[in-house]
């Protein structure tokens, strides 16, 4: 099996799993219990605290961990809103954005807010000028993804946290998602106040995420209860996910140091050879991030060559799979200004550090088979 797929999901680390049934068997009590045994859970789940703080060279307390991403940028995002509607009601963000993050800005809507959404030039790209313009005396939050999940696009996050530092009032979410472990970013030196990541993006298993909180941060919960990590998430820990979460976030940034232009070397190659494809067009822009390689083949149904790939065993896909199933057109392409038949047959691969370039050559034989076929059936 070829699988290219992996911004949807990834295939679980053995040792994630590993990690994960040792701490379901051996640590299983509530880490809230008051007994020697909750005892031994709440220190395991302190040092799983600790070390993804220091993998992201953030303070244990500024560490809340969570379902996914999808929690993530609701707490995020929801959290700012309702702690700080006093000082405003309004948010800015782009208009390429996660559904986790563009649904739960329409749902703010219904309780007054006012959203901003910025436009993105062919690259992907928002104009740091337009965000300046878009800022108000009641901006109280801008989100912007750091990296996009379609077509790979690497927004200047860096740039962004210097506009926003020079507003005490406004906070700065990043959903960084689809950049961890393939795109460095420092949390603290680009004054991100809130930052999203997901298990099973990296390796890691569904369900389980984590929550950068700048400890200077207040959010209003979204869960009450008994108060869990730090009151912004009630709930009992799921232990073993927190473990088998940070376990991964160890093992994507040993690869992202020591395997870091592997993916790209595979991105490059496929771009080389698919533009030799007639009919084929890239969407994916220059300076994109290393693992996303996303085309058009107007006239030619994406799903149909799906299919037809995975016949073969090879796994792509057409766009976010949280929103793949819903209309043909993708969202992300208009937005960047591209006409109807880019946008609506747009195939995105996806690539993880356990590609190999073997995979990959089989992959571009088959894909231009596939096309062929197609082509070859309309005549």
């Amino acid at each position: 099996m070829i699988y290219l797929d992996n911004s949807a999901t990834t295939r679980p680390d053995p040792s994630v799993l590993e990690s994960f049934n040792q701490v379901s068997t051996q640590y299983y009590s509530n880490p809230s219990s008051i007994h020697q045994f909750g005892g031994l859970a709440e220190k395991l789940l302190i040092t799983a605290k600790t070390q993804a703080a220091d993998l992201l060279h953030v303070e244990k307390e500024e560490i809340i961990f969570t379902s996914g991403g999808t929690e993530g940028n609701n707490i995020a995002i929801k959290g700012i809103a309702l702690e700080h509607q006093n000082r405003g009601k309004h948010i800015i963000t782009s208009e390429i954005e996660h559904p986790s993050i563009y649904e739960a800005c329409e749902g703010l809507k219904k309780l007054g807010f006012e959203i901003t959404y910025l436009p993105v030039d062919e690259q992907g790209i928002i104009s740091l000028k337009d965000l300046k313009n878009a800022i108000r005396e009641d901006t109280i939050l801008i989100s912007i993804m750091h990296v996009n999940n379609e077509i790979g696009s690497i927004q200047p996050i860096k740039e962004i946290g210097e506009i926003a530092k020079h507003y005490p009032k406004l906070f700065f979410h990043v959903d960084d998602v689809q950049g961890l472990g393939k795109v460095p970013l420092n949390l603290k030196k680009h004054g991100i106040d809130l930052c999203t990541y997901s298990g099973h993006k990296i390796h890691g298993l569904k369900g389980t995420g984590l929550l950068y909180v700048n400890r200077r941060t207040k959010l209003f919960p979204l869960f009450h209860g008994g108060g869990q990590e730090l009151n912004i998430r009630s709930g009992t820990e799921n232990l073993a996910g927190i473990v088998a979460m940070v376990k991964a976030l160890r093992l994507i940034k040993e690869k992202e140091k020591n395997e870091g232009s592997k993916m790209y070397q595979l991105q490059q190659y496929i771009i080389q050879e698919v533009k030799k494809i007639d009919g084929v067009t890239v969407n994916t822009p220059k300076n994109a991030a290393p693992h996303i390689v996303n085309i058009s083949v107007p006239g030619v149904k994406p799903e149909v060559i799906i299919h037809m790939l995975g016949k073969q065993d090879i796994f792509i896909s057409t766009k976010s799979a949280c929103s793949s199933k819903s209309k043909d057109e993708s969202k992300v392409l208009v937005a960047c200004g591209f006409k109807a038949d880019r946008s609506t047959s747009a195939l995105r691969i996806s690539l993880s550090y356990d590609n190999t370039m073997e995979e990959i050559k089989t992959f571009i034989t088959e894909l231009k088979r596939a096309i062929n076929e197609f082509k070859q059936a309309l005549e």
